[in-house]
């Protein structure tokens, strides 16, 4: 029975008689090979009309379809432990295990996260969001159960693109130390977000897909085989037959018993694969052959671009068609009302603004204009072209672009190495990722005072992927670091001056800007602009109550000081703050009120606190930001009014504390 295939996303949902049955993946096991095959069909029919309806990660999870079917088949899910790493992979997982119909809310305000979450199901075993971290999760868990003598089979599922950080090999390495039975699936499908890179990356595209090892193999066992006390000599000859061709010898010299390649999309090869390797004692390891977006053509063609894709919007009325053969209806005119001008209407000053740029965007562009302009830039990101947008400058630098793959420690450490040879490295990353490499923020770059640039994307609340992608907390883990300095733009244009101001500034500065669009500012095209470190702007003089925004809070902060005739000061610079200003600040208000896309605690607003305390400066402050919990998922604005941090939540609280003070 051949795979169905798609070649449109449904708009209707399919039917799927055979799957509406399975409320839980136990259905799986009494089922034909026919019916496992049907399984498949529906799942990712309704994966792909699911994923229309919603948007989200999207080509991962086709490639694993048959892979997640002959997973739960052959584990007792979910009392034998599934771990899935990173978790874009997740969606027919989510689907077999009782999510179904939720599956449309996924990513959403109030629905299913976008990774697995152990909140959220028994059948989510280990919480994720970040890569490589499935075989450390899942060796505790198999070691636990060995400690309580339970029968528990334990399993994780790594992609290649994953299998490409240190993390994962330092879990492999410790499981075939300590002999826990645990399986290690290794999903290889040549691709993360984007294309894999490094060594580890081509040594296994080249030679574990090679036919020679598993020719070879076969025909030297079914020759030995059959002759006289020939058993002992073949298992040797075959460990030198891996050790000569095959990566194979990588893994179990680890200690793990290597099985595969196997085609990922063929039932009855991952059935007979799993049934043999279940009940195995000691570290398995099952390689696994799938293609992304497996099943719809489009992503099977452009799997970076089908990684993940925002729902569909429903088309717009058609309007009425007009014969262009007879004059048109005047009734679909619209009428003039009186007074009305025959001439055009000037365009209103909305009209005159430029498009909001994502903030991305103007980062992508500054640094192929900064490239351009100094040849000892070097741009670094550890697998996030696309998100940062890297795309036109890996292309048009590619001898000065390094993606490093999933290894923020190594990319933080590489650009140190680089910037002690005079060279100018840019570190893009996002804010949750660069937590990853925080050690080496310090220790290999601040402490050496070293000329490295982060430009820190994803700062804030991100929306849809929730709190482990969240960008909460950069702000108070690098403000406590001797010698850093960090920026954050209120606009584009601001963006665009703090990164030359960043690269200019000798030792080590970050730019921290958010997810998405800027409020429209007009961007400079050359490189002339500036902002000065540690110097704020004031936007507005009230009286009162002073605002002082750092970031995208500059937005709400300006209507708020329009309606309470405050003042508002776009900090800019977060370390080190503008002394001068916030004295003279609380020297002519009695109210500084502190505003961050960040957790108070540690954050702007407390250095702020703490400025004002060494100064022995008594006065009244309010510190408004994410409050000291980890913020659920949902779009940006509901997130931000939720933390109070629109522009009716800061007015709010602000009037709160100005009536308590009053009483």
């Amino acid at each position: 029975m051949s795979m169905k295939l798609f070649d449109e996303i449904p708009t209707q949902r399919p039917p799927t008689p055979l799957l509406d049955t399975l409320d839980t993946p136990a259905g799986l096991h009494e089922m034909t090979l026919s019916q496992l095959r049907q399984v498949a069909d529906e799942l990712r029919a309704y994966l792909l009309y699911s994923v229309g309806v919603s948007g989200g990660h999207f080509g991962a999870g086709l490639g694993v379809v048959e892979l997640t079917v002959a997973l739960h088949r052959a584990l007792d899910t979910p009392y034998d432990r599934l771990v899935w790493d990173v978790g874009h992979q997740a969606y027919p997982h989510k689907i077999l295990t009782g999510r179904r119909e939720a599956l449309k809310s996924i990513r959403q305000y109030g629905g299913l996260a976008a990774f697995p979450r152990r909140e959220e199901s028994p059948f989510d075993t280990f919480g994720v969001g970040h890569s490589s971290t499935s075989i450390s999760a899942a060796l505790g868990m198999a070691l636990s159960a060995r400690t309580k003598g339970e029968k528990r089979r334990v399993c994780a599922v790594i992609g290649d693109g994953a299998l490409t950080a240190g993390m994962a090999f330092e879990a492999l390495a410790h499981a075939g130390h300590v002999d826990a039975n645990l399986l290690v699936v290794l999903n290889d499908n040549e691709m993360s977000i984007s294309e894999n890179v490094g060594g580890m990356a081509s040594y296994l595209t080249r030679i574990l897909t090679s036919k020679p090892y598993a020719a070879m193999r076969e025909n030297s066992k079914r020759v030995l085989s059959h002759l006289p006390g020939a058993l002992e000599f073949a298992r040797r000859t075959e460990e030198h037959v891996k050790g000569m061709i095959s990566p194979a010898t990588l893994f179990e010299e680890m200690g793990f018993n290597y099985i595969g390649p196997i085609d990922g999309h063929d039932l009855a090869a991952l059935n007979q694969a799993l049934e043999a390797l279940r009940d195995q004692q000691g570290p398995q390891f099952l390689h696994v052959r799938t293609r992304k977006g497996r099943g719809f053509r489009p992503a099977e063609s452009d799997p970076i671009g089908f990684h993940a894709i925002t729902k569909l919007e429903k088309a717009p009325p058609t309007p009425p068609r007009v014969d262009a053969t007879t004059p048109p209806d005047s009734s679909l005119r619209p009428k003039p009302k009186p007074g009305d001008s025959l001439r055009p209407k000037p365009r209103s000053d909305d009209s005159l603004r430029p498009k909001p740029r994502k903030y991305c965007n103007v980062f992508g562009d500054w640094l192929c204009d900064m490239a351009a302009a100094d040849p000892r830039l070097i741009g670094i990101t550890p697998a996030m072209r696309e998100g940062s947008d890297l795309i036109r400058f890996s292309q048009t630098y590619p001898g000065r672009y390094y993606d490093v793959a999933i290894a923020e420690q190594h990319a933080v450490t590489l650009a140190a190495g680089m910037a002690c040879e005079a060279m100018k490295p840019v570190v893009a990353i996002y804010s949750t990722f660069l937590q990853r490499g925080y050690d080496q923020l310090i220790h290999d770059v601040a402490v050496q005072h070293l000329d490295v640039t982060f430009a820190i994307d994803r700062a804030g609340l991100v929306g849809e992927d929730g709190p482990t992608h969240h960008g909460a907390l950069d702000l108070s883990y690098l403000r406590c670091v001797p010698g850093m300095v960090i920026l954050a733009p209120a606009d584009e244009a601001e963006c665009r001056a703090m990164l030359t101001t960043a690269y200019h500034h000798q030792g080590p500065a970050a730019v921290r800007y958010p997810r998405g669009t800027g409020p429209g500012s007009e961007i400079p095209s050359d490189l002339e602009a500036r902002v000065a470190i540690g110097e704020a702007e004031p936007r507005r003089r009230g009286k009162g109550v002073a605002l002082l925004a750092f970031g995208s809070l500059n937005t709400p902060a300006a209507e708020v000081a329009e309606r309470l005739d405050a003042t508002h000061i776009n900090m800019r610079s977060v370390k080190p703050l503008d002394r001068e200003t916030i004295m003279a600040a609380a020297h002519d208000h009695d109210l500084l009120v502190t505003l961050e896309e960040n957790v108070v605690a540690g954050g702007a607003g407390s250095g702020v606190n703490e400025l004002l305390a060494a100064e022995g400066i008594q006065v009244a402050v309010l510190n408004l930001g994410i409050p000291d919990a980890f913020v659920e998922h949902g779009k940006p604005a509901e997130l931000l009014r939720d933390c109070g941090l629109d522009a009716d939540g800061i007015e709010a609280a602000i009037r709160r504390r100005l009536n308590t003070n009053n009483d």
